[in-house]
């Protein structure tokens, strides 16, 4: 049971998926289709979840051969934590496309691509193997690239090249470095590896083989220097497509560069993570620059994505107990919040027609509900208090001062209101102006497709302010998935059966 529990994540969106395709011609059922599966996504996520908190890490090897020579689904607290707000993310752009996805769109294949995406991020988090990461990545990728150019309008056509350029670039590095460390440690088992390069101590190889596992994963993370494709191209496909990138698939990158420079290359941390502090800074700042000159809603929001993952990546690079959990922390809250912002987006664009900031105005007379829902998840990405992502950015301030990283600490400050000034520009040319000329509504959703966009975006809103007004539970749990980063032993045993040697 245990051992199809941690499959489940893989085979629920894999079979959704082949379902949605045998209904090829039935639209309707391809909608439904993708609802359910998203449902069973977040039920079993939030399952094997509880499984993990209560029993601990857990390890299936598929086709019953040992590690490290077969292929190894692995579940520590990380991992579950990532596929439960996988589902929960997976269900309402589920439900949201409902009333946003055009026919043409899903004549072309958009549900069964979307549960092909979330089969790719799953098996990302669950995979024990690095080769296999190489293969989740591809799968999500091939996914992703579909979906942002399905319509084929010249924006799109744009943004997908750009995005399809980087990405595929990323991928050759990770290849490579996969290669080279296949050929210095004959063995791409991530348990296994940890036990070989731990042993190895910190030769200038396997360093060097941090270094290009981090510039693979920090262009898919969208890192400085390395994100310009991410603006550019997020914010070109329909609004569902854009939600589910912004909240998971940057996130997919942040994932691996926190399990491999916790799990694998942990050894000279005063080099590699020194480099990844300066890396957040430069995130953080620019992101948050580009953000504050933009006058395109999604496009704003699209660098915002840039600048919050600067915050995660702080905490991974101050490489303490609370720096890790604040950013385990900040990974579920951000994922929740952007995905919210970038389908109240959406809904803006249904209303008016357009995005640009200098046409848009009058939402908070008009649609003062609508207002209140972007309140929430704009003032918890600025850190106000007491929403989640206060919390998140107090445990990463906290983090740095204990550790006197000051100079980090004065950066993640500075970008938290300039973040608050940009919302303040959204909420001023948006919703608080008076609106210029003409505010018809254009392309007027029905009272049911109303239901569909307003739903998800309310849930979002309502775990955002769960998650900011009951932190502690939440919180214990990111510091227990911390604990487990920073001390592989029982991650390798639930791998290997043994805490040291290479079987």
């Amino acid at each position: 049971m245990t051992h199809m529990l941690l499959l489940l994540p893989v085979l629920i969106p894999m079979g959704s998926a082949v379902s949605a395709l045998l209904c090829w011609e039935r639209p309707t059922m391809q909608r439904w289709i993708n609802v359910v599966g998203s449902t069973m996504l977040l039920a079993t996520g939030l399952t094997l979840l509880g499984r993990v908190s209560r029993g601990g890490i857990i390890a299936v090897q598929v086709g019953s051969w040992p590690a490290p020579f077969g292929i190894t689904f692995v579940a520590d607290l990380l991992s579950a934590i990532m596929v439960t707000i996988t589902g929960i993310v997976g269900l309402a752009v589920a439900i949201y496309s409902l009333g946003s996805v055009d026919a043409p769109r899903e004549s072309f294949g958009y549900h069964p691509l979307f549960q092909v995406l979330l089969m790719g991020v799953c098996g990302s988090f669950l995979t024990g193997d690095v080769f296999n990461l190489y293969v989740w990545f591809e799968v999500m990728l091939i996914a992703s690239f579909v979906l942002i150019a399905l319509g084929g309008t010249h924006r799109q056509l744009e943004g997908a090249i750009k995005y399809v350029t980087l990405n595929l670039f990323s991928s050759a590095i990770f290849l490579a470095a996969v290669g080279i460390l296949y050929g210095i440690a004959g063995t791409l088992n991530m348990a296994d590896l940890s036990v070989r390069l731990r042993a190895g101590a910190t030769s200038g190889l396997v360093t060097t083989l941090a270094i290009m596992f981090t510039i693979a994963f920090g262009i898919k993370a969208g890192v400085f220097p390395l994100f310009f494709w991410l603006p550019a191209s997020y914010h070109t496909p329909p609004a569902p497509v854009s939600a589910v990138f912004a909240g998971l698939l940057t996130k997919v990158g942040v994932y691996a560069l926190i399990r491999f420079l916790t799990l694998l290359f942990a050894q000279d941390p005063g080099y590699t993570h020194t480099i990844l502090l300066v890396v957040a800074g430069f995130t953080m700042v620019t992101g948050v620059l580009g953000a504050v000159a933009q006058s395109q809603l999604r496009r704003l929001l699209s660098f915002h994505i840039v600048s919050q993952i600067g915050y995660m990546v702080m905490g991974l690079a101050l490489f303490t107990p609370l720096a890790l959990a604040g950013s385990v922390f900040y990974l579920v809250h951000h994922i929740i919040v952007k995905t919210n912002l970038f389908l109240i987006s959406g809904i803006i664009h249904r209303l008016r027609g357009t995005e640009q900031l200098e046409h848009l105005g009058g939402f908070y007379r008009t649609h003062p509900f609508l207002s209140l829902l972007f309140l929430i998840p704009a003032f918890s990405l600025a850190g106000i208090p007491p929403l989640s992502g206060f919390w998140a950015k107090l445990a990463l301030v906290q983090a740095g001062l204990n550790i006197g990283q000051y100079l980090i600490v004065a950066v993640a400050l500075v970008v938290s209101l300039l973040t608050l000034f940009s919302m303040t520009k959204i909420w001023a040319e948006a919703f608080w102006k008076a609106p210029l000329g003409d505010a018809s509504v254009m392309g007027a959703p029905s009272a049911v497709q109303w239901s569909y966009l307003m739903g998800p975006v309310v849930g979002l809103a309502l775990l955002t302010l769960i998650i900011g007004f009951a932190t502690e539970p939440f919180f214990v749990l990111a510091s227990q998935a911390a604990e487990q980063l920073l001390n592989p032993t029982d991650y390798i045993r639930a791998v290997l059966g043994t805490t040291g040697g290479a079987m």
